[in-house]
This record gives C-alpha cells, sequence and structure tokens, in this order.
C-alpha cells in the first residue's frame, strides 16, 4: 500500500495592528498622486499668460495665468470637470484629454511627461528622446548635410532632424512643439508648412492613403488613434481624403519645395530604414539638379548663421544674469 503525504500550506503571518493592507496602501499611493497632479496643472495654469493663448487680458483678472474656465474652454473639457480635477477628485482622465491639456498649459517634453506620469497614463505621442536615436544617428544627420535629412517613424513624427531639414518646408522647425511634429499633421494643419508644397494636393491625398496604409499593422493603438482622431477633427481635406479608403506604399520619389529663403528646391525622397520591419527610417533629399544643390548649400549656411545668432544670444544672456547678481548684492548691502 501506497501512502500519500499532504503537504500543510504555510500559515502566512497576520499582519501587524496598524500597517495598511494591500488595497488601502494602494488607494493611499493613488490620492497622493492625485493630489501632486492637481497642484502641479495649478501651478503650469497660473504661469501662462492670457496673450500666449491668444485670449484678451481685460480689466478685472486677478487670477495670475489663466482661469480654471480658460483652460476647460481651450482643451474642450467641462469647467466642472477640469475643477474635480484641480480639487483631486478620484475621476478618470483619458489620453486624449490629456494629450488637449498638455497642448493648452504649453508644456514642454519633460512637463508633458511628468503629466501622463502623474495620471497614471501611457502618453500616445512621440518623445523627444526616442530611443532609436542615438548620438551616431544624430551624427549621421549632422555629417549629410547640407543634405536635408530626418528620423521618421511608421506614423510620420518627426523624431530628429539636421539644421537644413529644420529649414526646409518652414522657417524653423524648432519653433513647433514636438508634440505637433508629424508630417501628415503639418501637411493639413500647418499654413506655413503647406506653403511650401508645390504640389499640395496631390501630396496630401497621398499622405492620407500613406498613413491608412502603415495604420493596417497598428489598429487600436493609443498613439494611432489619438493621430487620426485629431486630423480628422482639425481638417476637412483630411477627412474626405481619408474617407476615400485609398492606400499607397512608401516609395521613393521627386519632391519639390518651394522654401521661403532660398525659393524652388527639387530634391530626391529617399528611406533608409534602420529596421528590418517599416520602422523607423531616415528620410534624405538630396538634390536633384545643380541649381538646388547650390540653393541648398545656401540654405545651410542661412541654418548656421541663425543657430550662432542664438548661441550669441544666450552666452549675453548668461552674462547679463552673472553681472546682476553682485549688483543686486552690492544693493542689498548698502540697504
Amino acid at each position: 500500500m501506497t501512502t500519500m503525504t499532504r503537504e500543510t500550506p504555510p500559515v502566512q503571518a497576520p499582519p501587524r495592528p496598524g500597517s495598511p493592507g494591500p488595497e488601502e496602501a494602494g488607494s493611499r499611493a493613488g490620492e497622493i498622486r492625485r493630489h501632486e497632479l492637481a497642484t502641479f496643472l495649478r501651478s503650469r495654469r497660473e504661469r501662462i499668460t492670457p496673450e500666449q493663448v491668444q485670449l484678451p487680458r481685460g480689466r478685472r483678472r486677478r487670477t495670475p495665468g489663466l482661469r480654471r474656465e480658460e483652460v476647460a474652454q481651450l482643451s474642450a473639457v467641462g469647467v466642472t470637470w477640469y475643477t474635480w480635477l484641480e480639487q483631486a477628485r478620484d475621476i478618470q482622465v483619458s489620453e486624449q484629454v490629456l494629450d488637449a491639456l498638455a497642448r493648452t498649459l504649453l508644456l514642454d517634453t519633460s512637463e508633458r511627461a511628468h503629466l501622463f506620469q502623474l495620471a497614471g497614463a501611457v502618453d500616445p505621442t512621440p518623445a523627444a528622446q526616442c530611443a532609436v536615436i542615438t548620438p551616431a544617428l544624430r551624427q549621421i544627420l549632422t555629417k549629410l548635410e547640407p543634405v536635408p535629412a530626418c528620423i521618421q517613424n511608421s506614423r510620420y513624427d518627426i523624431l530628429a532632424y539636421n539644421r537644413t531639414y529644420a529649414r526646409l518646408m518652414m522657417r524653423d522647425l524648432g519653433t513647433v512643439p514636438p508634440a505637433d511634429r508629424n508630417c501628415v499633421l503639418l501637411a493639413y494643419t500647418n499654413a506655413e508648412w503647406r506653403a511650401s508644397i508645390v504640389l499640395l494636393d496631390e501630396t496630401t491625398r497621398l499622405m492620407a492613403a500613406k498613413l491608412r496604409a502603415s495604420m493596417a499593422g497598428h489598429l487600436g493603438e493609443p498613439a494611432w488613434k489619438t493621430l487620426l482622431k485629431r486630423l480628422r477633427a482639425e481638417s476637412a481635406e483630411f477627412r474626405e481624403n481619408w474617407d476615400r479608403y485609398e492606400v499607397a506604399a512608401t516609395r521613393g520619389k521627386t519632391k519639390k519645395f518651394l522654401n521661403p529663403y532660398v525659393g524652388l528646391v527639387t530634391v530626391d525622397h529617399t528611406d533608409l530604414w534602420l529596421a528590418p520591419d517599416l520602422g523607423a527610417r531616415m528620410v534624405t533629399y538630396p538634390p536633384q539638379d545643380e541649381e538646388s544643390r547650390e540653393r541648398l548649400e545656401r540654405l545651410h549656411a542661412i541654418a548656421l548663421e541663425a543657430e550662432a545668432e542664438a548661441d550669441a544670444r544666450d552666452r549675453d544672456q548668461v552674462g547679463d544674469r552673472a553681472e546682476a547678481r553682485p549688483r543686486a548684492k552690492a544693493v542689498a548691502g548698502a540697504t
């Protein structure tokens, strides 16, 4: 006869008096995060002037920065709901609303990441510092100058670019917030970008078809859904082209741009894939003719000159602050 022995499960020690259980600890952590989120939103709201978001100041403004109802209006959310958010109420916040709040409050990349982290959400837009963008790739982008070049992902987000590319289709791509640096979005909603495209109707229709083909492998992903929702909301032209249900593969072609600095430039669009799948790629625009080559060289020189002037201004500001500190101390000592 075989005797079966039954193992006795280990006895867990009861929780010590006063120690919180897992549910209570999680609830406490969520409460702390909500209060941090509320404080962060208030601080960012109070630092923005009405003029920065094209609102009239008015005569009786006592609130520093924007009012709650102004933030709610600009972000297309209810005033009561936003007030609850600043009161640390336990409410659900979608990625789309957080994206709208980040743009209304003019958050930079670090602040935007902090906002999503406090809300316990995943940012659907591309991070400014993407893992695929290595120092070596940035060096290659610089070495390609004066040829315009950038790195894009399959969603057409511009992840990195060189100085010539920054001024190829507008006066300075650096003035565009990172969350808005998307080729499809710019082609449909940015007046300066659109003005540079010679064959605009053909280009925008093709970009909608290419985006649809690329999106087939990312259906349901938050970042793609957010981009599509924003494009449909902000551009009737995109809605019309998207509803055609056309698809097109990514391929090289000749492009013409009417540059605001040097005039007409003709280039050959070439994709250099950085991974086995059709994801991140380096997009280059070598000149097609001698005249375009000379104009790209002039454009590069303009970019270098602008960069040197910006560096000089930064040095002057640092020097002014350094000189101001001893003067302030002298005045304080005299009083």
